[in-house]
């Protein structure tokens, strides 16, 4: 059955491609074979409601890519809107009814025919066609076209605005149709045709107006020349005008074909178009409406110069109003209008999808990462599409709009071919309508339908191609490629190819694929297209010639091969070490490229293997060559691709970089732009398949092959390497899959070896190893250094990292195993630990194994150890055991440092000085002195200074006795004063025994206890007879002075003033500790303060003087001011001799002491005769 029986209508039959806005031809079939889409529907109802109910914006904006039928759009509204009938008397609006959905009723189409309804007048024009005349860089260019339809639509002449401007002011004066005929009679020709010549009818015309104004004029036409001015606002006015002239309803409706690309790009055009649809509105309030159409929509026209001025969003909003036909439009056009089944036919259609609808995912969809194309939905999809497939709708529209982009179509624009969509679409089903059902339409086919449309450099290649190609597949190809060139979306490789040219369903594609391939082999080797990869891309005459020269480029094959390492080392391996998970340890390795070491060379190699060595495929060759050499040898598969597009990579790079240098043509230097950017996707494009060749490589180590899952090529030669590092390192092992780092030294060789090791009496397998070798070494008087050992250690058979092999050393060091020496000088813990980590100091330190010690030796020290310092050692080994001790003396000294430095206030401490020096001198000491030579003195340690006198002092300074000292040296400090008082030999004692050496040993302290509570009992007696003493003379005095007659007649207040000055002194007595204060309290008073009691009492006695006056009371309670009886007298000025202490007189006697009666009888005389002879004088004698 053949194609062109599917189909409800002859598909050959005239459908215009093109709707041209002039075009009256036809008009029956256009409107009444216009489709209404479903998403068309629903713009129209928006466009119906805005245009029934105006709200400001009379613009509308139809946009919409190549051939989408905007343009029929425009006219179909233009048609319908005025309705005017056309053949055969048919009405627009009932064609349009007529049609889904308004067929239907509803309020879509109430809505229609209330719109339709109003009179209006339709201008339908494209702008670029009626412009011609007009220069876009004039100041008012667009509105003068406007200017021009609006003058031809009112039957003036449009081409010139002067001319027209005449004619009008003629018809407003009724006179235009008069002068009409008045020129025809003078120049014997209609003024239609007079006025395309005015210059040469400038007699005429004034004759003929002469005429008929029976004005005479000369010249009229050159006046009316020299004073038109072009005015938005004028043409404005004349519009309404015009619309006011036709009723109260009636509009003018401007319908303009391809505004977008007429004014894109030019600021001023845009501003014009604002404009002028302002001013209509303004002046003719919704009765004059602009409608244009666009290739795109208005914000991709306006572009980034919205950014810039307030007059684009004014444009947006004018043109408020927005309809924007897609893809699917035009497909659901195309299906219904040209691909509409009969109904005869559909079982047979439906049988096919039956068949094939498993398949159509296979055949259809496109991979390798192109964009997403739309495949057949279900049944009916299929019926309305076949035998187009729907991703050609998109994938068309796409490349029309690319190429047009590139300027690949003739025409005023370069955008514009002279086919539709639906133009194009026919002209591939009139080419198949002959074959057979199950037959498609490939995409090459497209080409045909705008071959015509097409530039001749652009399309060159083709027809170059079909006069020398022989092969006519590889032809269809080159058309396909051409039409996707410029669609970066789509990628273009071998498998999306077979897509485009899937032919038939029973089209093997194993066989489609092989004849693809064969053609692109072709088409390459001419230099008709590039293969970028896996990309292929048509090329134009000049991107043909750069092509060739960039193939004719010579690059080094050193250059290249230099290229191919860094590919795959630093791009797909990427890592100069390989880390193996299990021991954490990393490994460098050498990089060899068919047979030529890359870099520096490592005890490990990776040598990949290419399409590019002599011997590639030689296996045993490869097999051997890993028996003897630790390497893992990567054989990556044969690939012409890789050779090709490697070497292709290395000539457009050097063609591109010496090209730049010289000045080109814009079109040379765009070509150059795109060889860049292809060659950098062709740079990541060999990433992707090194690493896929990679994945697919064969891996070999130690003669054999090594099978690997997975198919990622950097995870698969870390695999390998792995196997490698197993095979070549077997003492690896001896770890134990333990992971070292160099921060773990300075904690290895400080930590104690109990906390390290526990009681494990066998050493570790890899210190073991390590051990045996310095022993080995020192046996045979070779000298080991921990930079040989390094060296040992990280080579075959044991691979061991920098930080294992340090950090095992240093568990033999901790262990006592082996010592280091730098020089001569034997490291500790807090110096090993630096020396181990600086990597500059290896080569000086020395490696001896430990000297050995017998079990008794290790023995004797640990029960010293727990002898003198009360505990149990921590360590068993004899080194760890002699560091141990050495560290314990140390603490023992800073202890007994810190008691020492009390000795000023407990003298017995110096006791401590000889015991402290000796064990710095210890400190200086080897180890293994400890362990052959303390034992020695163990006697002097442990009885001597340990029994003898360290354990006395601590108990001493911890303990009461401390306490008791410290109390005996208070006593004495705080009694000094009163010690002179007591006789006592616990005085003498006491002081004896604070500053006694032994005073921390035997009963000393008890001694001193027992005569400390003596003493103490002493001065507390002395101190209180003392104030006795003193307490008692007081209250002589005191008994003495209350008899005195002059203190009885004293009044109240006196004598408790007398009294206080009694019990102060009472209380200071009282009070005090030391005797010779209280002595000196006792005699200042009597000698002092009661001689003053005593004159104070005689002067309140005196008689007072008369001229004195008595204080006044002036309590409230005493109003009459008399005398208060209580107050204190006055007191007298003091007499300047009043009394005198018998203890003062001076006696006069001849003997120094008496020594008889009559010795006593004579001083009592003399007493007698000089106490009368006082008293004569007028003083008394206070006893």
């Amino acid at each position: 059955m053949l194609l062109e029986q599917l189909f409800s209508k002859p598909i050959d039959r005239p459908i215009e491609g093109v709707i041209k806005a002039d075009d009256d031809v036809s008009l029956y079939i256009e409107l009444d074979e216009y489709v209404i889409t479903n998403e068309l529907a629903k713009r129209l109802d928006a466009f119906m409601d805005a245009y029934l109910n105006y709200a400001g914006a009379n613009g509308v904006w139809i946009s919409g890519f190549f051939g989408s039928g905007k343009s029929h759009l425009l006219k179909m509204l233009a048609l319908l809107l005025e309705n005017k009938p056309i053949e055969d008397n048919n009405y627009p609006l009932e064609l349009f009814l007529a049609k889904s959905p308004f067929n239907e009723g509803g309020i879509q189409a109430k809505d229609l025919e209330r719109a339709v309804d109003i009179p209006s007048e339709s201008i339908l024009f494209n702008i670029d066609q009626k412009a011609d005349v007009i220069s876009k860089d004039e100041l008012e260019a667009l509105i003068a076209v406007f200017v021009k339809v609006f003058d031809e639509h009112c039957g003036f002449y449009g081409k010139q605005a002067y001319i027209a401007q005449f004619e009008r002011e003629l018809a407003l004066d009724g006179r235009f149709e008069s002068f009409k005929t008045a020129f025809t009679q003078l120049a014997g020709k209609d003024w239609e045709v007079g006025r395309r010549r005015p210059a040469q009818m400038t007699t005429l015309v004034d004759k003929a107006y002469t005429q008929v104004t029976e004005t005479s004029v000369t010249n009229i036409l050159d006046k009316y020349r020299d004073d038109y001015r072009l005015s938005i606002e004028d043409f404005a006015e004349q519009v309404n005008s015009y619309v006011e002239s036709k009723g109260d309803q009636f509009r003018l409706n401007f319908f303009v074909d391809e505004v977008g690309q007429y004014i894109a790009g030019n600021v001023k055009l845009m501003t014009n178009l604002q404009t002028v649809a302002e001013s209509l509105a303004t002046k003719c309030k919704g009765r004059s409406w602009v409608i244009v159409t666009a290739q795109e929509d208005m914000s991709a026209v306006l572009g980034d110069s919205t950014q810039q001025s307030d007059d684009f969003s004014k444009i947006q909003a004018r043109f408020k109003n927005r309809m924007k036909l897609n893809s699917q439009d035009v497909a659901e056009v195309i299906q219904r209008r040209l691909l509409a089944k009969s109904q005869e036919h559909m079982s047979q259609l439906a049988d096919l999808y039956d068949q094939q609808h498993k398949n159509f995912k296979t055949l259809f969809d496109f991979a390798d990462g192109s964009a997403s194309y739309p495949n057949f939905k279900d049944r009916e999809h299929f019926i309305q599409s076949y035998p187009f497939i729907p991703y050609q709708f998109t994938l068309f529209q796409s490349a029309i709009q690319n190429l047009s982009r590139h300027n690949a179509f003739e025409g005023k624009h370069s955008s514009v071919g002279e086919r539709s969509m639906l133009g194009v679409f026919q002209h591939v089903a009139k080419d198949i309508k002959g074959h057979q059902l199950g037959d498609l339409a490939t995409f090459d086919l497209m080409f045909g339908g705008i071959q015509s449309a097409l530039k001749g450099d652009i399309q060159r290649s083709v027809l170059r191609a079909d006069e020398t190609l022989t092969n006519q597949f590889a032809l269809q190809v080159l058309r396909a490629l051409f039409l996707v060139k410029y669609v970066k979306e789509f990628k273009p490789t071998v498998r999306n190819i077979c897509v485009l040219m899937q032919a038939n369903f029973s089209t093997s594609i194993i066989a489609l694929k092989k004849d693809v391939e064969e053609a692109l082999a072709l088409l390459e080797h001419q230099t008709l297209i590039q293969c970028n990869g896996e990309l292929y891309e048509y090329l134009t005459d000049e991107e043909q010639d750069v092509e060739a020269e960039i193939k004719n480029t010579e690059v080094d094959i050193q250059t290249v091969e230099a290229e191919l390492e860094k590919l795959v080392f630093d791009r797909v391996i990427k890592d100069r070490k390989i880390r193996w998970d299990e021991s954490g340890q990393d490994y460098p390795f050498s990089r060899y490229l068919d047979e030529h070491l890359k870099g520096r060379e490592q005890e490990l190699s990776i040598h990949v293997i290419t399409s590019f060595h002599e011997y590639h495929d030689a296996i045993d060759k490869h097999k051997n060559d890993t028996l003897y050499n630790d390497e893992l040898r990567v054989v990556m598969p044969e690939s012409e691709r890789l050779l090709r597009d490697l070497q292709l990579y290395k000539k457009t790079e050097k063609y591109i970089s010496h090209e730049n240098k010289s000045s080109q043509q814009d079109s040379v230097k765009r070509i150059l732009g795109d060889k860049s950017r292809q060659n950098n996707e062709r740079h990541n494009q060999l990433k992707m398949l090194i690493s896929n060749l990679m994945g697919q490589a064969t891996y070999y180590v130690a003669g054999q092959e090594i099978e690997l899952a997975g198919e990622d090529g950097q995870s698969k030669v870390q695999k390998a390497f792995i196997q490698l590092v197993k095979q070549t390192y077997p003492n690896l092992n001896m770890l134990r899959g333990v992971q070292y780092q160099e921060s773990q030294i300075a904690s290895i060789v400080t930590q104690s070896e109990q906390s390290l090791f526990g009681d494990e009496k066998v050493l570790p397998e890899a210190e073991q190893e390590m051990l045996s070798h310095v022993q080995s070494n020192h046996r045979g008087g070779i000298r080991t250094t921990v930079k040989l050992l390094l060296e040992r250690f990280e080579r075959k058979p044991y691979g061991w990292s920098y930080a294992s092999v340090l950090c095992t050393l240093a568990y033999l060091c901790t262990r006592g195993k082996i010592e280091v020496l730098d020089s001569t000088n034997l490291l500790d813990e807090s110096s090993l630990g630096r020396a181990l980590k600086n990597s500059n100091t290896h080569a000086t330190l020395i490696l001896n194994p430990q000297v050995e010690f017998t079990p008794g030796q290790t023995k004797k020290l640990k029960e010293f150890f727990s002898d003198y310092f009360n505990q149990v050692a921590h360590a068993t080994e004899a080194k760890a055991l002699a560091k141990e001790t050495k560290a314990a003396f140390s603490h023992q000294k800073i202890q007994l440092e810190s008691l020492h430095a009390q000795s000023e206030r407990y003298p017995f401490l110096r006791v401590l000085t000889s015991i402290i020096d000796e064990i710095s001198e210890l400190e200086t000491k080897p180890y293994e002195w400890f362990l052959t030579e303390l034992s020695r003195d163990e006697d002097k340690w442990i009885d001597g200074y340990k029994e003898g006198v360290i354990d006395p002092v601590l108990r001493f300074m911890k303990g009461s006795h401390k306490i008791q000292l410290d109390d005996a040296n208070g006593l004495l400090q705080s009694h000094k004063a009163n010690l002179s008082y007591v006789q006592s030999d616990e005085l003498a004692a006491i002081k004896s025994a604070v500053i006694d050496s032994n005073i921390y040993k035997g009963n000393a302290i008890k001694l001193l206890v027992r005569n400390i509570q003596i003493l103490k009992n002493k001065l507390d007696k002395a101190i209180d007879d003392e104030k006795l003493t003193a307490i008692n003379k007081i209250k002589d005095l005191e008994s003495k002075l209350s008899q005195y007659e002059d203190y009885i007649g004293l009044g109240e207040l006196q004598k408790d003033e007398i009294q206080r000055a009694f019990v102060a002194i009472k209380k200071k007595v009282e009070d005090e500790l030391l005797i010779a204060v209280v002595k000196d309290a006792v005699n200042d008073f009597e000698k002092y303060e009661y001689d003053s009691l005593l004159q104070k009492i005689e002067h309140w006695n005196a008689p007072s003087e008369p001229d004195v006056a008595l204080p006044v009371n002036t309590n409230g309670n005493n109003e009459t001011g008399r005398v208060n009886e209580e107050s204190p007298k006055p007191y007298p000025a003091e007499p300047k001799v009043s009394s005198v202490r018998v203890l003062d007189l001076t006696v006069k006697f001849s003997k120094i002491y008496l020594e008889s009666e009559e010795d006593v009888n004579d001083y009592l005389e003399s007493y007698k005769s000089t106490l009368i002879e006082t008293l004569q004088k007028g003083k008394k004698v206070r006893v």
